[in-house]
């Protein structure tokens, strides 16, 4: 479920929108920075019936109207920091690569938890970054074979059909560019 999904199904619940919670939030004192995901949550459970994911949903719209913004290249930053920070010239490597797929160049989209890589505003893998791994998900035709290094999905991300997992920056190689050009192709 996308988030805007999650927004669209508690206006439903609710009647409210992400700004009639933000001044809710406000007039009870929970519009700031201090304020922990647990009190957020309790509220919107026990006030409007919100299960946990939803509840975290309009968590996520009062931190950002108390967080000083990012910028993508701030975001980005952060999926490649500390012990992670191996991982990013395999990034870089997959970037340079994709970009030569076809006329419309990937746009990359950094979110909390993983990047995208879109063509034209559609999403056609992510990228995950771990300490010990790299975790590429890839949007394919959903009867493509797997096979030792391409799995099912399944319910590791939804926005995705298959993935790979790369243990170490020398795993990225031709047969996992040949899964997101067909993944790119697709994307249009």
């Amino acid at each position: 479920m996308s988030f805007q999904a999650y927004l669209d199904t508690i206006q439903k619940k609710t009647g409210k929108g992400p700004d009639e919670f933000r001044k809710l939030a406000e007039r009870r004192g929970f519009l700031r920075a201090d304020v922990k995901a647990g009190e957020i949550v309790a509220w919107l459970k026990s006030e409007f019936g919100l299960g946990y994911g939803h509840a975290m949903a309009i968590y996520s719209v009062l931190r950002s109207a108390v967080e000083p913004p990012t910028t993508q290249g701030e975001r980005l930053d952060e999926h490649f920091k500390g012990r992670r920070a191996k991982w990013r010239d395999s990034y870089d490597t997959i970037v340079r690569k994709v970009s030569v797929f076809g006329k419309d160049k990937p746009s990359i989209k950094a979110g909390d938890s993983y990047l995208s890589l879109l063509r034209k505003g559609k999403k056609f893998a992510i990228l995950k970054v771990g300490v010990d791994f790299l975790d590429i998900g890839i949007k394919l035709k959903k009867d493509a074979p797997v096979n030792v290094r391409l799995k099912e999905a399944d319910d590791w991300n939804t926005m995705v059909s298959h993935r790979v997992r790369l243990a170490s920056p020398n795993d990225f190689d031709d047969e996992v560019l040949v899964w997101l050009k067909a993944a790119y192709d697709a994307a249009h």
